[in-house]
């Protein structure tokens, strides 16, 4: 089976899932799965895009659907509050509210052009990490770049490490296995290297990483701007977007402790919050959740799945988080993440 297939069914299998769970409304048969609330993720925040191709998809939601969770956490008897007052929301044994965080990383333009209008009508503070590479338009989103690339060529003659390999990208299948080619070139060997062809190739072909990424994500003047608003915060997400797991000590070190007082310079307020690049397992250990934790973070996320609980408190700078996925973008689906069933179904 390959590539585009396993996706097409682990993409239904994930929609069916939610759906069973959305029409049984199981979530009131056991409550105790929902925990004491989520912590919602998000990236790319605008108005829906018509593209044939868009392996990136997953990365973006609606204003609408955003508006769609505020409502459906709301109705499920979520208190919204920001990420960092969480732990010590958490720890009050007397406060048995449950609770919403809205968070969105990487510092994506639309996030106060869309998402910021929607979180002020509902009173909902939020949480943006920001990446100070992208800031800097010194280090792109190789993930945008890909894309882009891949987008635009029906042919790809690219070297994963032993020589020009020719890629055909005539349907939006090949499309996609190139792109995650692409993804898993990035995950397996040296990430700046990987990075560094990628940006190579996509110069060679018209797309310009630099310029991109001061088209899509906010510059240290519009966050700046967006600090005025009392309901934003603002956390890091390390200076490159490295996969922290695969760097040295004084790397991890830097990437950390500068990011935030990068942060502090664009708005003005040392970040309390901090959000691991990629927040997968290969990506988040324990050198790196204790390094964040000797940083002085008062909270860190990941982006591995999973409920608030009292728990989460054990280790406060490895917090899960759930996605707002682009792919299922739905308020039943919102509601269904909500009870914490499908976690429990992943075990």
């Amino acid at each position: 089976m390959n590539r585009a297939a396993r996706n097409i069914l682990r993409q239904a299998a994930v929609r069916a899932g939610l759906e069973a769970i959305a029409l049984s409304r199981a979530g009131r048969l056991w409550p105790a799965a929902g925990g004491r609330g989520v912590i919602f993720t998000l990236h790319h925040v605008r108005p829906r895009e018509a593209k044939a191709f868009d392996p990136n998809a997953h990365l973006s939601v609606t204003p609408e659907f955003l508006e769609e969770a505020i409502l459906a956490a709301g109705e499920c008897g979520l208190t919204p509050v920001a990420l960092e007052e969480l732990p010590s929301l958490l720890a009050d044994r007397g406060d048995r509210r449950r609770f919403v965080s809205f968070t969105l990383d990487d510092g994506y333009r639309n996030n106060a052009a869309f998402a910021a209008p929607v979180f002020r009508k509902h009173s909902v503070p939020y949480t943006i990490f920001v990446t100070a590479g992208f800031v800097e338009r010194s280090r792109a989103p190789w993930w945008e770049t890909a894309g882009r690339l891949v987008g635009k060529l029906d042919r790809l003659e690219f070297d994963f490490g032993h020589g020009a390999e020719a890629l055909g990208l005539e349907t939006d299948a090949r499309k996609q296995a190139a792109f995650e080619r692409l993804a898993e070139f990035v995950q397996a060997g040296d990430e700046d290297e990987a990075v560094a062809r990628i940006d190579e190739a996509a110069r060679n072909h018209g797309v310009d990483p630099l310029a991109m990424v001061a088209e899509l994500t906010m510059d240290a003047g519009e966050l700046r701007c967006l600090a005025k608003d009392p309901l934003a915060r603002f956390g890091a997400h390390t200076l490159t977007h490295a996969n922290l797991r695969r760097v040295d000590d004084q790397r991890l070190r830097r990437e950390i402790t500068e990011s935030a007082k990068a942060v502090e310079a664009y708005v003005g307020r040392y970040p309390r919050s901090f959000a691991f690049p990629y927040g997968f397992p290969s990506a988040v250990g324990d050198r790196e959740i204790r390094a964040v934790a000797e940083a002085g973070f008062e909270i860190a996320v990941t982006t591995q799945p999973g409920v608030l609980r009292a728990s989460s408190l054990e280790q406060q700078t490895v917090f899960n988080r759930v996605s707002l996925n682009g792919l299922y973008q739905q308020k039943r689906y919102v509601k269904a993440l909500i009870s914490g069933l499908p976690f429990k179904l992943m075990r």
